[in-house]
């Protein structure tokens, strides 16, 4: 119970911070923007004729590569910074209490920023008879995504206090988790010649690391196990890593 008090405590902090300022509603008015701009203009969402939201969700992954480490490069960045960090090593909880209550408070922000989407939700519907199954499996995905996206920038901005560095940092390896499955990478690896292993288990090795393949396939409509696990090690991973990142800093 205490650990979940002080979680909890984090939490509305974390929460408190984001909409005492301005942050939070720039973040939510540039990320509606955006995906309407990409889901619209270059998505042809009228051309399609049917009632789909495969144009929407196409975007998501490209969009939390940016917008997603922008939001949390302040996470841990800002505390060492400001010096408060020594502080928070000095109040009653453990770090992984207060890196659970800060992921927390991220992830609600973006599940937040997810739902202020419902208008497309409602279009579709009024256009046609989707599968609304398929809608929601889909931001199933796309919560996953950005969930496991905001777990790389914590573990980044656990790493230095200056938060464009984190910032920058974010954005390679999330970009890496993006590009990794894609076809001029996989074609790529397939002319390497390699003789101790076959070539096509090192392909499918690296495309499995790719956060594309594993969020189309809930855009499908499909929730499989192994999609579901691959964003969960990837979130506790990256959580685990930061709490070793910070418990180093502290016994400095």
């Amino acid at each position: 119970m205490t650990a979940i008090r002080n979680i909890r405590a984090v939490t509305a902090k974390e929460l408190y911070c984001y909409f005492a300022s301005p942050v939070a509603y720039v973040f939510f008015i540039i990320f509606l923007m955006l995906m309407g701009f990409f889901t619209f203009m270059w998505g042809n969402f009228f051309e399609q004729g049917e009632a789909t939201l495969s144009s929407f969700f196409i975007w998501h992954p490209w969009l939390y590569l940016f917008l997603v480490p922008a939001m949390a490069m302040r996470l841990w960045s800002e505390e060492q910074q400001t010096g408060t960090i020594e502080l928070l090593f000095t109040l009653p909880i453990k770090p992984w209490h207060a890196i659970a209550g800060k992921y927390v408070a991220g992830s609600l922000f973006l599940g937040l920023a997810l739902v202020l989407t419902f208008p497309m939700v409602i279009s579709i519907n009024i256009l046609g008879n989707p599968d609304n199954g398929i809608v929601l499996t889909g931001y199933f995905g796309s919560f996953l995504t950005a969930a496991a996206f905001l777990a790389i920038g914590c573990l980044t901005s656990a790493l230095t206090r200056n938060q464009v560095i984190s910032f920058v940092i974010a954005v390679v390896i999330c970009l890496l988790a993006i590009l990794c499955g894609f076809p001029p990478v996989t074609d790529a690896v397939l002319d390497l010649e390699v003789a101790w292993i076959n070539i096509n288990t090192l392909v499918d090795f690296i495309a499995g690391f790719s956060v594309v393949p594993h969020f189309q396939t809930m855009q499908r409509g499909v929730v499989d196990v192994r999609d579901v696990l691959y964003f969960l090690s990837v979130i506790v991973f990256s959580l685990f890593a930061t709490g070793i990142v910070l418990r180093s800093k502290r016994s400095i």
